[in-house]
Formats: C-alpha cells, structure tokens, sequence
C-alpha cells in the first residue's frame, strides 16, 4: 500500500446498515494492511481547531523560563509541559526536536481512577488555554469511541466491547511544537524517531504538509498527509498486542524538513487513546489460531504502559 486510505465516520453514524459495516469493512481492511486512516466527519469543528491551534501556539511561544515552571517533576511527563530533547524513540538515545504539552482524563472525584491521575495543569498566563483544550480533549475522545465501536464489530467483538475501558481512561492529549532547526541536528536526531505508539489508537490533528511518514509492510517510508478537514488515526500497540497483531501499530516517524525550511515550526496535536489502567490486553481468543499462534504474554494497559514509559527515558525504573 502507498497511499493512506481515508474513510467517513459519518457512514458508521448512519442509519444505513451497509453504510455503517461499508465503514467498518473499509477501516477494519486498512488497519490490517497498513495501521492508518485519514478519517472525515469527526465531532471537531473548524472553529474548535482553529482555537486550539491558537492557543498552543500561544503557549509555546511564551519565554522559556515561563514554560519551565510548568514542568512538574516526578510524574513522568503526564501532565503539563515536557521541554525540548526530553523524550526519545524506543531503543534511541537522541532526544527527539520537540516539546509538548500534556492534557489528562477528566475523571470525577468518585471516580475509582481519580487517585491515580495527576491533576491537570492550569496556564495562567492564557485563559482560554485550558478550556479550549479540554473541550478539544472530549471530542477527540468521542471521536474515538466510535472508530473503537467500528474495530470491535471488524474483530467479531460487541459493538460496545471497549466502551467499558475508555470511560474514565488514561488518554493524553499532547499539542506538539517541532521548533526552526537552528543547527545540524546531532547524532541524527529529527523530529519524532522511527517508533510505534503505546496506547489503543492515536488521532492526530496536524498531519497536513510533508513530514509525518507511515512504513508500510514492505518496508518503504510512504508520506502520511490529511485534508484539511481530516484527522489521521492510527493503531498502537496496545490494540495490536491485544488483537495479536490482525490490526497492525505501524511505524511511523517525523522527519526533519529540507534545509530550506529549517527555519518554520510544526505543531501537531495528537491524542493518545488509552484505556483504564486495569484493562487485560491479554489476546482475544479469536484472533489465536493455528496460522497465528498466541504472539504475547498477558499483561494489563497500567503495566505495559509503565514498560514503555521507562523505555522512552521518561520515567526512571
């Protein structure tokens, strides 16, 4: 496959039964060949995007030292703001050319995950900050039940199989600024490293213009570019793991621009869908057979997370 297929959940929210199983036959054959859709009709309208992107570029334009009183230590960069170099791709050790900012789950205090979650952080020099975000935040989430509603009938699950383990999950929503390259970028260094996402599905605003790349199964780097009006989402390797790899968490990287462009910034914002941290990713049944044996041990989404945190020097051991 060389091109990113992109599909219209308005076909799922149909009253139409071969529109709805068009869509999931359409996003369930595409995350089996190549990991991601560009992915129209989602509940993000222009005016929240626009607001969004506004308010982040407002954040990471403040000065430096401003930023840094809202890196808050000890929780592994959950929440709030992670400076530039600090993450990098599993198995690398340069840092990748970016800086980010961490929203969190909205839970309620009687929620049985609230202790687990740090608070999310409020900017106080930018009013409109964290409202826009959060609403942005939720969105994007119901976006994403939807297109989990979709893989569960493809995989021959309940429609609402997942529903369970996203309320109250440990998604993130993560605004990113890919700052001008000023110099040669060290130890070859770009913008985000060859890598595979932690979580369920990830849906990302942002993947307009060169630089985000997908690896396809035969190994060659395609350009991964959306409409305007399009988010593309991808699987991760919890979902991978959890369906034994039927649907595929494709590699992808960011890759640093021509020369030429050094001097521009990129921003994208892309939401990571995590479910609860006591969810088993332990392999669906259905998706074990005599062709595809069982690929991995039983673990649960709290502990493979933790794994992958320590992995992208995060969090220490």
């Amino acid at each position: 496959m060389q091109k990113i297929p992109s599909v219209d959940l308005r076909d799922f929210l149909s009253d139409d039964p071969a529109r709805k199983q068009k869509f999931v036959n359409e996003i369930g054959k595409a995350y089996e060949e190549i990991g991601f859709v560009a992915l129209k009709g989602h509940f993000l309208d222009d005016e929240l995007v626009q607001g969004l992107y506004g308010e982040v570029r407002n954040f990471f334009q403040l000065p430096l030292e401003t930023k840094a009183k809202y890196e808050i230590p000890g929780i592994g960069g959950q929440r709030g703001y992670v400076s530039f170099g600090k993450e990098h791709a599993k198995g690398r050790s340069a840092g990748d050319l970016k800086e980010f900012w961490h929203f969190g789950q909205y839970v309620e205090k009687d929620s049985k995950y609230a202790s687990e979650y740090p608070d999310n952080v409020e900017v106080t020099e930018l009013p409109n900050f964290n409202t826009t975000g959060k609403e942005a935040y939720q969105m994007l989430e119901k976006t994403g039940i939807y297109v989990l509603r979709a893989l569960a009938i493809y995989i021959g699950l309940d429609e609402f199989y997942f529903d369970k383990y996203i309320k109250d999950g440990n998604s993130i929503l993560r605004p990113i600024h890919y700052p001008p390259i000023t110099d040669e970028p060290k130890d070859g260094a770009v913008r985000a490293a060859a890598h595979g996402d932690i979580n369920l599905i990830t849906l990302l605003m942002g993947a307009q213009g060169k630089g985000l790349q997908v690896q396809n199964h035969n190994g060659d780097w395609i350009d991964a570019m959306a409409e305007p009006d399009e988010l593309m989402i991808n699987v991760g390797d919890m979902l991978s793991r959890h369906t034994n790899n039927k649907l595929k968490s494709t590699i992808h990287q960011v890759v640093n621009p021509a020369r030429e462009n050094w001097g521009n910034s990129r921003y994208s914002i892309p939401f990571f869908m995590h479910p609860v941290s006591d969810m088993k990713l332990d392999v669906l049944a259905d998706c074990i057979n005599a062709n595809n044996p069982k690929k991995y041990e039983d673990i649960t989404a709290g502990e493979f997370l933790h794994e992958r945190l320590v992995e992208l020097g995060l969090i220490k051991k």
